[in-house]
Formats: structure tokens, C-alpha cells, sequence
């Protein structure tokens, strides 16, 4: 089951954090880079699940490589709001997505 996944753990970990993060954005971001952001996380342990929940080794892969590039979306949106000033910090969600990239290479 995917519930016993580190890997799905860390990333609903890393949807909370980033749903914390664009609660503090501007109103203006609401339907733009906010909801990019929480979507691309969400996508993350969705992924990861239905992945698992195929019961292919085959599909499992495809989905944590689907998961992979969601990640790489989420990492460049982080920049863009660590650049627009919405974010000072953004070193805490960027090591889960390292430790993420790292967690689904070793399931692949």
C-alpha cells in the first residue's frame, strides 16, 4: 500500500507546507501562482498512489516518473515566489523536494 511509502509520506508532508506558503500570498495570486503551486504538490502523493495502486512494477515507475516532473514544477514555482518576494525561506520545502527526487530515483 502506498500508505506505508516514505515517500508518499514525505509528500503529503510537502502539500501541507506549500498550502501553508500560499496562504500567505497576495490575493492576487489565488488563481495564479498559488493554485499552480497546489496543484503541482497535490499532484505529487496522487501520483505516487495510483502508481502503487496498479500493482505494476511498470505503471509504478510511469507514475513516480509522473510524480518526478510534478516535483520539478513545484521546485521552479518555489524560485518564482521565493523571487517575487512572497517567500524568504525557501530552504525547507526545497530539501523535501531534493529528499523526494532522491526517494522516487531509488523506487525507479
Amino acid at each position: 500500500m502506498h500508505y506505508d511509502l516514505k515517500v508518499w509520506k514525505l509528500a503529503m508532508d510537502l502539500v501541507v507546507d506549500v498550502y501553508a506558503i500560499t496562504r500567505q500570498f497576495p490575493d492576487i495570486e489565488k488563481f495564479g501562482l498559488a493554485s499552480q503551486m497546489q496543484r503541482a504538490a497535490v499532484s505529487i502523493p496522487s501520483n505516487i498512489a495510483e502508481g502503487a495502486g496498479r500493482e505494476s512494477n511498470a505503471d509504478f515507475v510511469r507514475f513516480l516518473t509522473i510524480a518526478r516532473g510534478s516535483l520539478s514544477e513545484l521546485e521552479t514555482q518555489l524560485l518564482i515566489a521565493q523571487r517575487l518576494g512572497y517567500i524568504t525561506d525557501v530552504s525547507e520545502p526545497l530539501n523535501k523536494v531534493k529528499e523526494l527526487f532522491k526517494l522516487s530515483k531509488g523506487l525507479i
